[in-house]
């Protein structure tokens, strides 16, 4: 009997497995039907994508152990590659709530939503200060809320000196380095004048470079921008009167800015909500 009941136990597990690989074949093809008839982003009725650029805008990921603290250039782009792709998609809106982050990721998201074929619109939540402004002045229209925070045009590079902790710990940092600059801004070493000078000469030039992509996307001169770009945020209400954004509202504006760039009623604009299985297909 011993053999009966492993062979029935056996069966037992094939049947099982395969009502598992049944199922996921199953879903497969209906989400690769759904894309196919509806699109990617669009599920046959609305036609604006919507991509959330939230959290710290980083280089690449994996950078820290949480997807949703950050954003990447990479997403952003295949997000509006998508959209751009896509029959039913007549525009995008960038939902902002970011402090900035890195230089260069900032730049290229900007660049690219700047380049898009689509009409584009920033809405700012709470913050789009920084890089997370930069990235919303790429845009053709910028709206944010009288009590969000706008701006904070400039650079940091800020760090902690910890060279009299360590003597108080009795601990002494060994320099061993190839060229003068190779271990400046090393925080167990006191700053030199000679290093102070390098860092604020860099600093300098990405701040300029900072004032004049704000200046080129909003159409200002680089001295008007360079009045405002003290590294200070500033609300809503006053982004509008200084030329940072062009509305003051949320979706409800974001939808009649759609509906004037597009020709048709604001009944007709329709939002598609960001899913994270586009990151996954």
């Amino acid at each position: 009997m011993q053999p009966i009941s492993f062979k029935r136990e056996v069966l037992n597990v094939l049947l099982r497995v395969g009502a598992v690989v049944f199922t996921i074949v199953l879903l497969i093809i209906v989400v690769n039907f759904s894309y196919s008839s509806f699109g990617m982003i669009s599920d046959g009725e609305c036609n604006i994508a919507v991509m959330p650029i939230e959290g710290i805008i980083l280089p690449f990921s994996g950078i820290t152990a949480i997807d949703e603290l950050y954003i990447t250039p990479a997403t952003v782009r295949s997000f509006i590659k998508t959209a751009e792709e896509e029959l039913g998609i007549e525009g995008i809106m960038f939902e902002i709530n970011s402090p900035g982050g890195t230089p260069v990721a900032a730049e290229t998201i900007a660049e690219d939503i700047k380049s898009s074929s689509l009409p584009t619109v920033a809405l700012i939540g709470d913050i789009g200060a920084s890089g997370g402004y930069m990235v919303a002045s790429a845009a053709d229209t910028i709206i944010a809320s009288n009590m969000s925070e706008v701006g904070s045009i400039g650079v940091t590079m800020s760090y902690v000196e910890e060279s009299a902790k360590n003597k108080e710990d009795g601990l002494t940092f060994v320099s061993l380095s190839t060229g003068k600059f190779k271990d400046a801004g090393n925080p167990n070493k006191p700053l030199t004048d000679d290093e102070r000078e390098l860092f604020e000469r860099d600093l300098t030039s990405m701040h300029n470079s900072f004032v004049e992509i704000v200046a080129e996307n909003r159409n200002l001169s680089f001295d008007e921008v360079s009045a405002l770009a003290d590294g200070s945020t500033m609300v809503g209400s006053r982004a509008l009167e200084s030329k940072l954004i062009d509305r003051i509202g949320g979706r409800a504006e974001a939808k009649k800015a759609f509906a004037e760039k597009l020709g048709k009623e604001e009944s007709e604009i329709i939002f598609c909500e960001y899913s994270p299985m586009l990151q996954l297909i």
